[in-house]
């Protein structure tokens, strides 16, 4: 993002600043904060809302802002960013209601949450830039219709893996070599894994111990791997990926051995991970290009000899890169990932554990249930229930280990804005 920072640059210069509302004051909210404040110019997060107005006032802190005001009402809120002073509220839509501020920056993984703050800021045509894989990855395709209706930009943060897989996509493209694979590296893949088993690592990082099970069982790289596909137009090549293990620190060069290669350069390209690889936890791209002259420079540049390439870029820098989506979206109206239109792969429930009829199921990284991907004409199809919605419903039946949970086995609660706009998604993308 070469371009991005002499923008925000010379915006500083003029004694401007991109203002910004950030929801959501956890282990990446604060670190974006940091970056914000002491090493991006141009940018500046006006206010934070958080349920916790005591971590709230920590992100601040840690960033070196002292004498930040509470705030309860609209009022006190615009009056704050108008003098100058920084602020914290429990209440979301005082941000999103903001005339003062540009952007909404919501850094939660919560559907129904998320998409309640995505609905009013939008609404109030704001720039929405979010760290939620699970909301882009349920109901990406309506939010982001609203959005351009309201003339808004509605993208993923860049450092996350998913754009950093977008922008790697990008620039492959970009050179003339078609993608036909997106890609993530994983550590670690075991659908079992839940709070009670990661709790040490969590605690070892300071992070919330059900966002880390979700790295750990594969809800989190369905939704990332999801959102790639919705952004590109890719699908899966079966429920769930691939996902090739291999030795630890193999290099990811290999990978064009990993997966069929006929299949790959046949389709309009798939999404996928790998667990072992070397470099994790970067990303990778497969490409293909038919041209023998430009085959013969991208071996003698040490590509190989085809059919497929690999490109990777060998980290994600989470938090460090998020003030680049922001720079991106007002200066330049572009986004980082947002989905094309329909969704081409959605994110199933399957049961970790036998489960009871009447239990009412827990969160995405709990102890109930894990993430697959699914193309998403398969999805429909099948009825089949979205990962990102299945929190709090009521199971009408028993579900076996593994078994992939439908609308007929739950309870849903239709006040929910998720669930209204998950049948809405699919009545305008879907009901022919």
């Amino acid at each position: 993002m070469i371009i991005i920072d002499t923008a925000l640059e010379k915006l500083a210069a003029e004694g401007k600043s991109i203002k910004v509302g950030m929801v959501g004051a956890g282990f990446m909210a604060s670190g974006t904060a940091l970056e914000s404040f002491k090493y991006t110019k141009g940018i500046t997060i006006v206010a934070i809302s958080n349920r916790n107005l005591e971590k709230a006032k920590k992100a601040y802190t840690q960033a070196g802002v002292e004498n930040v005001k509470e705030i309860n009402s609209q009022d006190d809120l615009d009056n704050s960013i108008k003098a100058g002073e920084f602020s914290v509220t429990a209440d979301p839509m005082f941000l999103c209601n903001s005339k003062d501020i540009d952007v909404i920056l919501e850094m939660t993984g919560n559907v129904e949450f998320g998409a309640n703050v995505a609905l009013k800021a939008i609404k109030n045509k704001k720039h929405f830039v979010s760290f939620n894989a699970e909301l882009f990855g349920t109901l990406g395709a309506i939010l982001k219709k609203y959005a351009d209706e309201a003339g808004v930009i509605f993208t993923l943060a860049d450092g996350d893996q998913p754009v950093v897989q977008m922008n790697l996509y990008r620039f492959v493209k970009g050179i003339g070599i078609r993608p036909v694979l997106a890609g993530n590296i994983k550590g670690l893949q075991d659908e079992y894994r839940n709070p009670t088993t990661q709790e040490g690592f969590a605690k070892k990082w300071g992070q919330n111990v059900e966002m880390v099970t979700s790295f750990a069982d594969g809800s989190k790289v369905s939704f990332e791997q999801a959102v790639v596909a919705n952004a590109t137009g890719m699908g899966v090549l079966k429920r769930g990926m691939t996902g090739p293990t291999v030795e630890t620190g193999t290099k990811i060069d290999e990978s064009v051995n990993w997966f069929p290669q006929d299949k790959l350069i046949e389709s309009n390209g798939v999404v996928d991970y790998v667990v072992g690889a070397f470099p994790g936890p970067g990303v990778f791209v497969l490409g293909t290009i038919n041209d023998p002259i430009q085959k013969h420079y991208l071996n003698l540049y040490k590509l190989g000899e085809g059919p497929l390439y690999c490109f990777y870029t060998p980290y994600h820098l989470c938090h460090f890169e998020v003030p680049n989506t922001i720079g991106r979206a007002v200066l330049f109206n572009d986004a980082g990932l947002t989905p094309m239109g329909a969704h081409t792969v959605d994110v199933c429930a399957a049961a970790k554990k036998d489960l009871k009829a009447g239990e009412i199921l827990d969160g995405i990284g709990g102890y109930m249930v894990y993430g697959l991907c699914e193309n998403s004409e398969t999805f429909m199809k099948e009825n089949l229930l979205p990962l990102g919605l299945m929190e709090g419903c009521k199971l009408k039946k028993n579900i076996k280990k593994d078994v992939v949970l439908t609308f007929d086995d739950v309870e849903l609660d239709e006040t929910l804005s998720s669930v209204r706009l998950w049948k809405e998604q699919v009545k305008i993308f879907f009901e022919k």
